[in-house]
Protein backbone atom coordinates (compact mmCIF):
# COMPACT_ATOMS: atom_id res chain seq x y z
CA UNK A 1 0.00 0.00 0.00
CA UNK A 2 2.93 2.31 0.81
CA UNK A 3 4.19 1.91 -2.21
CA UNK A 4 1.15 2.28 -4.38
CA UNK A 5 0.75 5.58 -2.23
CA UNK A 6 4.42 6.98 -3.42
CA UNK A 7 4.04 6.22 -6.94
CA UNK A 8 0.80 8.60 -6.92
CA UNK A 9 2.30 10.58 -5.35
CA UNK A 10 5.24 11.02 -8.06
CA UNK A 11 2.78 10.85 -11.08
CA UNK A 12 0.62 13.86 -9.08
CA UNK A 13 3.73 15.62 -8.39
CA UNK A 14 5.21 15.05 -11.82
CA UNK A 15 2.00 16.40 -13.64
CA UNK A 16 2.21 19.30 -11.22
CA UNK A 17 5.89 20.43 -11.98
CA UNK A 18 5.41 19.86 -16.16
CA UNK A 19 2.44 21.35 -16.77
CA UNK A 20 1.20 24.09 -13.54
CA UNK A 21 1.92 27.82 -14.43
CA UNK A 22 5.76 27.83 -13.80
CA UNK A 23 5.73 31.68 -12.25
CA UNK A 24 3.13 30.49 -9.98
CA UNK A 25 4.90 27.49 -9.37
CA UNK A 26 8.46 28.86 -8.65
CA UNK A 27 6.51 31.44 -6.08
CA UNK A 28 4.62 28.94 -4.73
CA UNK A 29 8.33 26.63 -3.86
CA UNK A 30 10.28 29.93 -3.25
CA UNK A 31 7.85 31.08 -0.28
CA UNK A 32 8.44 28.17 1.68
CA UNK A 33 12.25 28.34 0.96
CA UNK A 34 12.53 31.65 1.07
CA UNK A 35 11.17 31.18 4.54
CA UNK A 36 13.03 28.47 5.45
CA UNK A 37 16.28 30.11 4.65
CA UNK A 38 14.65 33.61 6.75
CA UNK A 39 14.41 31.49 9.69
CA UNK A 40 18.12 29.87 9.46
CA UNK A 41 19.85 33.47 9.01
CA UNK A 42 17.86 35.10 11.99
CA UNK A 43 18.86 32.05 14.29
CA UNK A 44 22.52 32.57 13.16
CA UNK A 45 21.75 36.27 14.08
CA UNK A 46 20.28 35.20 17.06
CA UNK A 47 23.47 33.75 18.49
CA UNK A 48 25.43 36.65 17.40
CA UNK A 49 22.33 39.20 19.48
CA UNK A 50 23.06 37.31 22.22
CA UNK A 51 26.33 36.58 22.36
CA UNK A 52 26.78 40.20 21.85
CA UNK A 53 25.60 41.16 25.31
CA UNK A 54 28.97 39.43 26.51
CA UNK A 55 31.36 41.67 24.66
CA UNK A 56 33.26 42.38 21.72
CA UNK A 57 35.74 39.34 22.31
CA UNK A 58 32.81 36.67 22.72
CA UNK A 59 30.65 38.51 19.52
CA UNK A 60 34.23 37.60 17.39
CA UNK A 61 34.37 34.18 18.40
CA UNK A 62 31.42 33.77 17.34
CA UNK A 63 32.79 34.29 14.10
CA UNK A 64 35.33 32.68 14.01
CA UNK A 65 33.34 29.25 14.35
CA UNK A 66 31.26 30.23 12.05
CA UNK A 67 33.96 29.72 9.28
CA UNK A 68 34.17 26.14 10.58
CA UNK A 69 30.20 25.81 10.67
CA UNK A 70 31.13 27.24 6.59
CA UNK A 71 32.94 23.87 5.91
CA UNK A 72 30.32 22.00 8.03
CA UNK A 73 27.67 23.44 5.85
CA UNK A 74 30.13 22.59 2.43
CA UNK A 75 29.74 18.95 2.71
CA UNK A 76 26.35 19.01 3.70
CA UNK A 77 24.83 20.98 1.19
CA UNK A 78 27.49 19.23 -1.09
CA UNK A 79 26.02 16.02 -0.44
CA UNK A 80 22.58 17.56 -0.33
CA UNK A 81 23.16 19.94 -3.46
CA UNK A 82 24.18 16.46 -5.22
CA UNK A 83 21.25 14.68 -4.51
CA UNK A 84 18.86 17.09 -5.15
CA UNK A 85 20.41 18.24 -8.82
CA UNK A 86 20.03 14.16 -9.78
CA UNK A 87 16.56 13.24 -7.93
CA UNK A 88 15.15 16.36 -9.75
CA UNK A 89 16.10 15.48 -13.16
CA UNK A 90 15.63 11.44 -12.33
CA UNK A 91 11.79 12.12 -11.49
CA UNK A 92 11.66 14.24 -14.37
CA UNK A 93 12.67 11.69 -16.25
CA UNK A 94 10.09 8.94 -14.47
CA UNK A 95 12.97 7.36 -13.11
CA UNK A 96 12.18 6.92 -9.37
CA UNK A 97 14.32 3.72 -8.48
CA UNK A 98 17.43 5.77 -9.32
CA UNK A 99 15.84 8.79 -7.28
CA UNK A 100 15.85 6.55 -4.13
CA UNK A 101 19.85 5.44 -4.56
CA UNK A 102 20.90 8.76 -4.78
CA UNK A 103 18.85 10.32 -2.12
CA UNK A 104 19.92 6.79 0.24
CA UNK A 105 23.46 7.15 -0.59
CA UNK A 106 23.51 10.92 -0.33
CA UNK A 107 22.52 10.77 3.26
CA UNK A 108 24.72 8.13 4.00
CA UNK A 109 27.71 9.93 2.83
CA UNK A 110 26.76 13.24 4.91
CA UNK A 111 26.50 11.20 8.20
CA UNK A 112 30.21 9.91 7.54
CA UNK A 113 31.53 12.80 6.07
CA UNK A 114 30.12 14.34 8.98
CA UNK A 115 31.53 11.85 11.40
CA UNK A 116 34.94 12.41 10.16
CA UNK A 117 35.26 16.34 10.19
CA UNK A 118 34.20 16.12 14.11
CA UNK A 119 36.21 13.59 15.05
CA UNK A 120 39.18 15.91 13.29
CA UNK A 121 37.84 19.14 14.79
CA UNK A 122 38.00 18.11 18.21
CA UNK A 123 41.97 16.54 18.28
CA UNK A 124 43.19 20.21 19.06
CA UNK A 125 40.93 22.88 19.32
CA UNK A 126 42.69 25.61 19.74
CA UNK A 127 44.97 25.12 17.06
CA UNK A 128 42.19 25.02 15.17
CA UNK A 129 40.60 28.09 16.64
CA UNK A 130 44.06 30.12 15.91
CA UNK A 131 43.79 28.37 12.41
CA UNK A 132 40.63 30.82 11.62
CA UNK A 133 41.66 33.76 12.74
CA UNK A 134 41.04 33.70 16.92
CA UNK A 135 42.31 36.52 18.95
CA UNK A 136 43.81 35.48 22.40
CA UNK A 137 41.54 37.21 23.90
CA UNK A 138 38.59 35.28 21.99
CA UNK A 139 40.58 31.63 21.64
CA UNK A 140 38.91 30.47 25.00
CA UNK A 141 35.89 31.70 24.08
CA UNK A 142 35.86 30.25 20.26
CA UNK A 143 37.00 26.64 21.43
CA UNK A 144 34.12 26.67 23.73
CA UNK A 145 31.30 27.45 21.64
CA UNK A 146 33.29 25.78 18.34
CA UNK A 147 33.02 22.46 20.58
CA UNK A 148 29.85 21.84 20.62
CA UNK A 149 29.29 23.02 17.14
CA UNK A 150 31.71 20.13 16.17
CA UNK A 151 30.15 17.59 17.90
CA UNK A 152 26.39 18.40 15.97
CA UNK A 153 28.04 17.98 12.91
CA UNK A 154 26.91 14.47 11.68
CA UNK A 155 23.70 16.02 12.26
CA UNK A 156 24.22 19.44 10.73
CA UNK A 157 25.52 17.25 7.84
CA UNK A 158 22.91 14.90 7.35
CA UNK A 159 20.06 17.51 8.10
CA UNK A 160 21.07 19.45 4.55
CA UNK A 161 20.71 16.28 2.74
CA UNK A 162 17.19 15.31 4.13
CA UNK A 163 16.03 19.41 3.50
CA UNK A 164 17.07 19.23 -0.10
CA UNK A 165 15.72 15.83 -1.03
CA UNK A 166 12.23 17.08 0.14
CA UNK A 167 12.90 20.45 -2.10
CA UNK A 168 13.94 18.14 -5.11
CA UNK A 169 10.73 16.48 -5.56
CA UNK A 170 8.85 19.80 -4.53
CA UNK A 171 8.05 19.18 -0.95
CA UNK A 172 9.16 22.45 0.11
CA UNK A 173 6.94 23.29 2.39
CA UNK A 174 8.16 20.13 4.79
CA UNK A 175 12.07 20.82 4.64
CA UNK A 176 10.15 24.58 6.12
CA UNK A 177 8.76 22.90 8.58
CA UNK A 178 11.64 21.13 10.03
CA UNK A 179 14.18 23.91 9.36
CA UNK A 180 11.74 26.37 10.92
CA UNK A 181 11.06 24.20 14.08
CA UNK A 182 14.65 23.87 14.64
CA UNK A 183 15.25 27.26 13.89
CA UNK A 184 12.59 28.73 16.29
CA UNK A 185 13.37 26.40 19.18
CA UNK A 186 17.57 27.97 18.59
CA UNK A 187 16.20 31.31 19.06
CA UNK A 188 14.42 30.36 22.41
CA UNK A 189 17.10 28.59 23.52
CA UNK A 190 19.52 31.23 23.40
CA UNK A 191 17.46 33.36 25.28
CA UNK A 192 17.07 30.67 27.92
CA UNK A 193 20.85 29.06 27.99
CA UNK A 194 22.85 32.35 27.27
CA UNK A 195 20.47 35.22 29.52
CA UNK A 196 18.91 33.14 31.95
CA UNK A 197 20.98 29.99 32.71
CA UNK A 198 24.25 31.99 32.10
CA UNK A 199 25.89 29.71 30.25
CA UNK A 200 28.36 32.21 28.19
CA UNK A 201 29.16 31.40 24.26
CA UNK A 202 28.68 27.35 25.25
CA UNK A 203 25.09 27.97 25.92
CA UNK A 204 24.76 29.59 22.59
CA UNK A 205 26.09 26.82 20.44
CA UNK A 206 24.49 23.91 22.88
CA UNK A 207 21.21 26.17 21.78
CA UNK A 208 22.15 25.48 18.00
CA UNK A 209 22.99 21.51 18.73
CA UNK A 210 20.13 20.94 20.24
CA UNK A 211 17.89 22.92 17.61
CA UNK A 212 19.64 21.05 14.54
CA UNK A 213 18.85 17.74 16.21
CA UNK A 214 15.21 18.52 16.52
CA UNK A 215 15.24 19.69 12.61
CA UNK A 216 16.51 16.51 11.94
CA UNK A 217 14.37 14.34 13.85
CA UNK A 218 11.42 16.37 12.37
CA UNK A 219 13.07 16.32 8.37
CA UNK A 220 13.79 12.53 9.20
CA UNK A 221 10.09 12.11 10.03
CA UNK A 222 8.15 12.99 6.54
CA UNK A 223 10.41 9.74 5.35
CA UNK A 224 10.11 7.01 8.33
CA UNK A 225 6.24 7.81 7.95
CA UNK A 226 5.90 7.29 4.08
CA UNK A 227 5.29 11.36 3.10
CA UNK A 228 8.08 11.94 0.43
CA UNK A 229 8.05 10.42 -3.02
CA UNK A 230 12.28 9.63 -2.38
CA UNK A 231 12.39 6.54 -0.17
CA UNK A 232 15.36 6.30 2.59
CA UNK A 233 15.88 2.52 3.13
CA UNK A 234 19.17 0.26 3.78
CA UNK A 235 18.16 -1.77 0.29
CA UNK A 236 18.88 1.68 -1.57
CA UNK A 237 22.08 2.22 -0.56
CA UNK A 238 24.28 1.93 -3.32
CA UNK A 239 27.64 -0.52 -2.95
CA UNK A 240 29.40 1.35 -6.02
CA UNK A 241 31.69 4.11 -4.73
CA UNK A 242 31.30 6.02 -8.36
CA UNK A 243 27.32 6.85 -7.16
CA UNK A 244 28.81 8.70 -3.98
CA UNK A 245 31.48 10.59 -6.08
CA UNK A 246 28.57 11.35 -9.22
CA UNK A 247 26.63 12.91 -5.95
CA UNK A 248 29.49 14.79 -4.52
CA UNK A 249 30.80 15.58 -8.11
CA UNK A 250 26.99 17.27 -8.76
CA UNK A 251 27.24 19.04 -5.59
CA UNK A 252 30.58 19.97 -5.90
CA UNK A 253 29.56 23.78 -6.89
CA UNK A 254 28.59 23.88 -3.58
CA UNK A 255 31.42 22.44 -1.44
CA UNK A 256 33.54 25.21 -3.44
CA UNK A 257 30.96 27.82 -2.61
CA UNK A 258 30.88 26.82 1.01
CA UNK A 259 34.32 26.22 1.28
CA UNK A 260 35.64 29.24 -0.48
CA UNK A 261 33.11 31.35 1.90
CA UNK A 262 35.02 29.77 5.02
CA UNK A 263 38.17 30.48 3.37
CA UNK A 264 36.46 33.92 2.47
CA UNK A 265 35.77 34.57 6.31
CA UNK A 266 39.16 33.69 7.67
CA UNK A 267 41.47 35.77 5.78
CA UNK A 268 38.33 38.23 6.75
CA UNK A 269 39.05 37.78 10.27
CA UNK A 270 43.03 38.11 9.60
CA UNK A 271 42.46 41.10 7.75
CA UNK A 272 40.53 42.67 10.26
CA UNK A 273 42.31 41.62 13.14
CA UNK A 274 44.89 44.35 13.41
CA UNK A 275 42.06 46.73 14.03
CA UNK A 276 41.14 45.26 17.24
CA UNK A 277 38.29 43.41 18.84
CA UNK A 278 35.26 45.92 17.94
CA UNK A 279 36.59 46.32 14.22
CA UNK A 280 36.42 42.41 14.39
CA UNK A 281 32.51 42.74 16.23
CA UNK A 282 31.65 45.11 13.78
CA UNK A 283 31.94 42.86 10.69
CA UNK A 284 30.80 39.98 12.04
CA UNK A 285 27.78 41.24 12.45
CA UNK A 286 27.74 43.16 9.44
CA UNK A 287 28.52 39.89 7.72
CA UNK A 288 25.82 38.06 9.16
CA UNK A 289 23.45 40.88 8.15
CA UNK A 290 24.29 40.46 4.81
CA UNK A 291 23.96 36.29 4.92
CA UNK A 292 20.39 37.14 6.18
CA UNK A 293 19.85 39.06 3.26
CA UNK A 294 21.55 37.22 0.82
CA UNK A 295 19.83 34.38 2.37
CA UNK A 296 16.20 35.12 1.10
CA UNK A 297 18.17 35.43 -2.66
CA UNK A 298 19.24 31.82 -2.11
CA UNK A 299 15.79 30.47 -0.84
CA UNK A 300 13.98 32.01 -3.95
CA UNK A 301 17.10 30.10 -6.12
CA UNK A 302 16.10 27.04 -4.39
CA UNK A 303 12.70 27.44 -5.10
CA UNK A 304 13.34 27.52 -8.86
CA UNK A 305 15.81 24.54 -8.98
CA UNK A 306 13.66 21.47 -8.73
CA UNK A 307 11.33 23.46 -11.66
CA UNK A 308 14.34 23.64 -13.49
CA UNK A 309 15.44 19.97 -13.24
CA UNK A 310 12.03 18.33 -13.48
CA UNK A 311 11.46 19.78 -16.34
CA UNK A 312 15.27 19.80 -18.30
CA UNK A 313 14.67 16.32 -17.61
CA UNK A 314 11.23 16.18 -18.54
CA UNK A 315 12.85 17.83 -22.18
CA UNK A 316 10.45 20.95 -21.53
CA UNK A 317 13.21 23.00 -22.41
CA UNK A 318 10.42 26.70 -22.18
CA UNK A 319 9.78 25.79 -19.14
CA UNK A 320 13.00 25.86 -17.71
CA UNK A 321 13.84 29.06 -19.18
CA UNK A 322 10.59 30.73 -17.85
CA UNK A 323 11.48 29.13 -14.46
CA UNK A 324 14.82 30.93 -14.65
CA UNK A 325 13.06 34.05 -15.85
CA UNK A 326 10.51 33.80 -12.89
CA UNK A 327 13.30 33.75 -10.26
CA UNK A 328 15.23 36.99 -11.67
CA UNK A 329 12.11 39.23 -12.07
CA UNK A 330 11.75 38.40 -8.00
CA UNK A 331 15.30 38.01 -7.09
CA UNK A 332 15.85 41.26 -8.87
CA UNK A 333 12.96 43.31 -7.34
CA UNK A 334 14.01 41.61 -3.74
CA UNK A 335 17.54 42.96 -3.78
CA UNK A 336 16.11 46.55 -5.05
CA UNK A 337 13.99 46.82 -2.09
CA UNK A 338 16.37 44.95 0.19
CA UNK A 339 19.22 47.56 -0.87
CA UNK A 340 17.57 50.78 -0.35
CA UNK A 341 16.64 49.67 3.52
CA UNK A 342 19.90 48.43 3.95
CA UNK A 343 21.75 51.57 2.89
CA UNK A 344 19.36 54.29 4.89
CA UNK A 345 18.96 51.72 8.09
CA UNK A 346 22.25 50.24 8.46
CA UNK A 347 22.66 52.41 11.49
CA UNK A 348 19.83 51.56 13.38
CA UNK A 349 20.16 48.19 12.54
CA UNK A 350 23.88 47.67 14.14
CA UNK A 351 23.12 49.87 16.88
CA UNK A 352 20.43 46.82 17.71
CA UNK A 353 23.49 44.45 18.64
CA UNK A 354 25.69 46.95 20.22
CA UNK A 355 23.87 49.81 21.33
CA UNK A 356 26.06 52.92 22.34
CA UNK A 357 29.18 51.53 20.57
CA UNK A 358 29.27 54.57 18.34
CA UNK A 359 32.93 52.25 16.49
CA UNK A 360 31.10 49.46 15.76
CA UNK A 361 28.33 50.96 14.54
CA UNK A 362 30.80 53.30 12.26
CA UNK A 363 32.99 50.29 10.96
CA UNK A 364 29.64 48.16 10.27
CA UNK A 365 27.60 51.02 8.61
CA UNK A 366 30.00 51.63 6.52
CA UNK A 367 30.24 47.84 5.30
CA UNK A 368 26.96 47.45 4.76
CA UNK A 369 26.78 50.96 2.71
CA UNK A 370 29.02 48.76 0.42
CA UNK A 371 27.16 45.79 0.23
CA UNK A 372 24.05 47.89 -0.21
CA UNK A 373 25.94 48.69 -3.80
CA UNK A 374 25.75 44.97 -4.78
CA UNK A 375 22.40 43.63 -3.42
CA UNK A 376 20.08 44.38 -6.58
CA UNK A 377 22.56 41.97 -8.51
CA UNK A 378 23.15 39.56 -6.38
CA UNK A 379 20.55 37.20 -6.96
CA UNK A 380 21.05 37.13 -11.09
CA UNK A 381 24.65 35.87 -10.60
CA UNK A 382 23.41 33.29 -7.67
CA UNK A 383 20.36 32.29 -10.64
CA UNK A 384 22.66 31.79 -13.24
CA UNK A 385 25.10 29.69 -11.34
CA UNK A 386 22.30 27.85 -9.80
CA UNK A 387 20.93 27.10 -13.43
CA UNK A 388 24.14 25.50 -14.21
CA UNK A 389 23.94 23.33 -11.20
CA UNK A 390 20.76 21.84 -11.08
CA UNK A 391 20.36 20.95 -14.61
CA UNK A 392 24.14 18.86 -13.85
CA UNK A 393 27.00 21.29 -15.65
CA UNK A 394 29.18 20.46 -12.94
CA UNK A 395 32.62 22.45 -14.25
CA UNK A 396 30.94 26.05 -15.12
CA UNK A 397 28.67 25.64 -12.07
CA UNK A 398 32.12 25.33 -9.93
CA UNK A 399 33.81 27.82 -11.56
CA UNK A 400 30.79 30.51 -10.71
CA UNK A 401 30.44 29.18 -7.30
CA UNK A 402 34.44 29.96 -7.04
CA UNK A 403 34.22 33.87 -8.37
CA UNK A 404 32.26 35.77 -5.26
CA UNK A 405 34.73 34.53 -2.39
CA UNK A 406 37.01 32.76 -4.19
CA UNK A 407 38.44 33.93 -7.93
CA UNK A 408 37.41 37.80 -7.03
CA UNK A 409 37.14 37.75 -3.29
CA UNK A 410 40.78 35.88 -2.29
CA UNK A 411 43.21 38.45 -4.12
CA UNK A 412 41.25 41.81 -3.32
CA UNK A 413 41.17 40.83 0.29
CA UNK A 414 44.97 40.33 0.64
CA UNK A 415 45.44 43.65 -1.99
CA UNK A 416 42.98 46.29 -0.65
CA UNK A 417 43.81 46.65 2.46
CA UNK A 418 47.17 46.80 2.48
CA UNK A 419 46.56 49.98 0.21
CA UNK A 420 42.97 51.21 1.93
CA UNK A 421 43.35 50.02 5.13
CA UNK A 422 40.30 49.27 7.24
CA UNK A 423 38.48 50.60 4.26
CA UNK A 424 40.08 48.19 2.13
CA UNK A 425 38.77 45.16 4.28
CA UNK A 426 35.06 46.75 4.39
CA UNK A 427 34.70 47.15 0.67
CA UNK A 428 36.05 43.80 -0.70
CA UNK A 429 32.76 41.62 -0.56
CA UNK A 430 30.65 44.61 -2.30
CA UNK A 431 33.23 44.85 -4.92
CA UNK A 432 33.66 41.28 -5.48
CA UNK A 433 29.86 40.39 -5.65
CA UNK A 434 29.74 43.37 -8.63
CA UNK A 435 32.56 41.46 -10.59
CA UNK A 436 30.82 38.10 -10.47
CA UNK A 437 27.36 40.09 -11.59
CA UNK A 438 29.49 40.82 -14.58
CA UNK A 439 31.03 37.35 -15.34
CA UNK A 440 27.97 35.88 -15.08
CA UNK A 441 26.39 37.57 -18.21
CA UNK A 442 28.22 35.80 -20.86
CA UNK A 443 27.91 32.36 -18.86
CA UNK A 444 23.82 33.26 -18.61
CA UNK A 445 23.68 33.69 -22.26
CA UNK A 446 26.18 30.50 -23.21
CA UNK A 447 23.65 28.24 -21.20
CA UNK A 448 20.82 29.35 -22.83
CA UNK A 449 22.24 29.33 -26.23
CA UNK A 450 24.12 25.98 -26.10
CA UNK A 451 21.35 23.60 -23.62
CA UNK A 452 18.37 25.20 -23.13
CA UNK A 453 16.85 25.92 -26.87
CA UNK A 454 13.97 28.40 -27.32
CA UNK A 455 10.81 26.62 -28.23
CA UNK A 456 10.43 26.88 -31.86
CA UNK A 457 14.29 24.81 -32.21
CA UNK A 458 13.26 22.33 -29.02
Amino acid sequence: MATIDRANRHTAEHRRMTTAPVFTLVLHLSIPTTFSMLITSIYNLADTYFVSSLGNAATSAVGVVYSIQSIIQAVGYGFGMGAQSLISRRLGEDKKAEADLYGTSGFVGAVLVGALLMVLGLLHPPTLMRLFGATETALPLACDYGFWILLGAPVFCSSFVLNNILRAEGKAAFSMVGLCSGGLLNIGLDALFIQGLRMGVAGAAIATMLSQIVSFAILLSFFLTKRSIVQIHIFHVSRDLGDYLTIFRVGLPTVFRQSLGSVATTLLNRAVRPYGDAAMSAVSIANKLYMLLRSMLIGIGQGFQPVAGYNYGAKRYDRVRQAFYSAIILGTGYGLAASVVLFFLSGHILGLFRPGDTEVIAIGGEMLGYLSLSLPVLGYSTFVNQLYQCLGFVAPATFLASCRQGIFFLPLILLLPALLGLRGVLVTQALSDLLTFAVSIPFHIAILKRHIPPPESA
